[in-house]
């Protein structure tokens, strides 16, 4: 149960934000709904989750006189992410959909507007914009990683801009970051379309319900975490005919209950959910 909470943990804010996305644009109240999730469930719920900060915050050291950063004193806020959305919506057609995404991100980390969880919103913003702008059809580019491995240059890259402007040198590391890490989604999108397929056809011929467990399937294809509530309401099934399916489906290995309960029961499509948690590790120091 725990690995399948810290596989939620890592993924919901991003599933659920691509959700949003087909009923808002991408926007402050978008990025608030997302922080809300991320840190409800996880490290940081006391740390005002959905709410933009009320006080000072710093970046690196132990108190505002050592910081490596103090961004923008809370006077300033609205007036900062007033001007990041405003570039979210600007169009911005003759600007490669990249160098915006990577211009979004160091704009939202120079104004780190939550008290806590502001580098994983912002890796996230950078999947959004790249989806948002057509690059990609499902979320599977995930910089954690990257950056992981290059911490002290992406600091380091983030204090030379904040402190000298140097736009050119983080558009640098950014974009080879991108272009590693698209690397490593193609792979993943690849074995996700094998996935899909194999366990398909398991359906087709293993399946005494297929045509129910079919479309249960369709459902898991856009979210791996789903309960079977939702299920009955976005299927249009009866509840024993999904809970039916549910049972061909669990029993089959594709599917998994994760609450152990009778009531409320949550599924995971654990493969499924396995591809898209790679590389989805938080940095550890002012994520």
């Amino acid at each position: 149960m725990m690995e399948y909470q810290e596989h939620r943990l890592a993924i919901a804010p991003m599933m659920d934000g691509l959700e949003r996305l087909e009923e808002l644009p991408l926007s402050l109240r978008l990025i608030r709904e997302m922080h809300a999730r991320l840190l409800q469930s996880g490290r940081g719920g006391t740390k005002s989750p959905g709410e933009f900060r009320r006080t000072q915050n710093w970046i690196g050291g132990s108190r505002l006189g050592n910081a490596l950063y103090v961004p923008p004193p809370v006077t300033e806020l609205d007036a900062s992410l007033d001007a990041l959305e405003r570039f979210m919506h600007e169009d911005t057609s003759r600007l490669p959909a990249l160098i915006k995404a990577g211009l979004l991100h160091v704009q939202f980390e120079t104004i780190h507007p939550f008290l806590d969880g502001n580098g994983r919103i912002g890796r996230l913003l950078v999947t959004l914009s790249l989806c948002v702008n057509g690059v990609l059809r499902k979320p599977l580019l995930y910089l954690s990683l990257y950056l992981k491995m290059h911490r002290a240059d992406y600091y380091r890259l983030l204090q030379e801009m904040w402190e000298n402007g140097s736009w050119e040198a983080w558009l640098d590391f950014f974009l080879i970051g991108v272009a590693e890490t698209a690397n490593q989604a193609f792979e993943a999108a690849s074995r996700i379309v094998d996935l899909f397929k194999e366990d398909r056809e398991r359906i087709t011929t293993e399946s005494d319900r297929a045509g129910s467990a079919l479309r249960i399937h369709d459902l898991f294809q856009q979210n791996p975490f789903l309960s079977s509530n939702q299920l009955v309401r976005h299927t249009g099934l009866s509840a024993p005919t999904v809970n039916a399916a549910l049972a061909d489906l669990e029993k089959m290995g594709i599917l998994e209950e994760i609450t152990g309960r009778k009531r409320g029961r949550m599924f995971s499509y654990r493969r499924y959910l396995a591809i898209l948690s790679e590389g989805t590790d938080p940095l550890p120091v002012g994520s």
